[in-house]
């Protein structure tokens, strides 16, 4: 209340107002780290971060080569005591000791490989990724790279390892050039391929266990429809879901000391890469287009 003697208060005139350093009353924060772009590199670490520091991570890939290690090293030391000296294998059937190992890693690969984007589903942390890089053909780029690599090189680490350790066991011969290398690289290129499968599986159902349980059908259904067709005229059915069952075109890569029908060779890592690209194409689409 005023008195007849008072001025009422007057507002602020402009040059009362508050300045901000650096600029008018609509000068923003400026912060000290620099901005600039972010690229497929900060992907990258970002996802090589999240897959190492994560337990599953470490146990699959640990049971994986346990499996790997000590089903090979026992085949051979298995053959190694109850074969007589005449009948010590040769170098090839010695690294074909290893396709069991492989196989039974082959399980590991394929949990990982749904785990590490269906799991994100799951925990809600999707939209975390989503939020720091909006481009989600990046996230999937990868996510798809740092794990082919990963599990690419604890591969070809294992199986170099087990081959050299079965034919020293077993006193074969050392195997040719081409045995050494589809025994190792080649099985090591078709685990990390079939991860990539899994993890494309993964992206479409986006349920982890569903995705596992799917790819698990993949691998062994085929095998086993073919065990129980006996029926004549399905004959070329049941061969050719012999010749391209997973399990088949694994012992594939050992077709120096197995002897194996259908693809041989290369063959099995060129079909399965067809079958991965097509894949991770409708993944990559429904990735892009659906909400998380």
């Amino acid at each position: 209340m005023t008195t007849p003697y008072q001025q009422p208060p007057q507002p602020p005139t402009p040059q009362q107002t508050p300045q901000l350093e650096g600029g008018g009353p609509t000068a923003g924060y400026t912060s000290p780290i620099p901005v600039r772009r972010t690229h497929l590199g900060d992907a990258l670490a970002s996802e090589w971060t999240k897959l190492r520091s994560v337990r599953s991570t470490m146990w699959t890939l640990g049971v994986m080569v346990v499996l790997m290690l000590g089903v090979g090293l026992l085949a051979a030391l298995v053959v190694s005591t109850v074969s007589s000296e005449p009948e010590i294998p040769s170098g090839q059937d010695a690294l074909s000791l290893g396709f069991f190992g492989v196989l039974l890693g082959s399980m590991c690969v394929i949990t990982l490989g749904v785990l590490t984007i269906a799991s994100e589903y799951g925990t809600g942390m999707i939209r975390t990724t989503l939020t720091a890089c909006p481009s989600r053909g990046r996230v999937l780029a990868a996510k798809s790279l740092v794990f082919f690599l990963l599990v690419f090189v604890i591969a070809m680490v294992v199986t170099m390892t087990v081959a050299a350790l079965q034919v020293s066991i077993v006193g074969a011969e050392s195997p040719n050039a081409r045995g050494w290398l589809l025994a190792t690289v080649g099985v090591s290129l078709y685990l990390a391929t079939l991860g990539l499968l899994s993890l494309a599986v993964g992206t479409l159902v986006r349920h982890s266990a569903g995705a596992i349980t799917l790819m698990i059908g993949v691998v062994l259904l085929p095998l086993v429809l073919a065990m129980f067709m006996f029926s004549d005229s399905l004959t070329t059915l049941r061969e050719a879901l012999f010749d391209y069952s997973i399990p088949n075109q694994m012992a594939a890569f050992y077709s120096e000391g197995i002897r194996v029908s259908g693809p041989s060779g290369w063959e099995p890592l060129w079909f399965l890469l067809g079958v991965t690209a097509i894949a991770w194409v409708a993944a990559f689409f429904a990735l892009d287009k659906r909400d998380v």
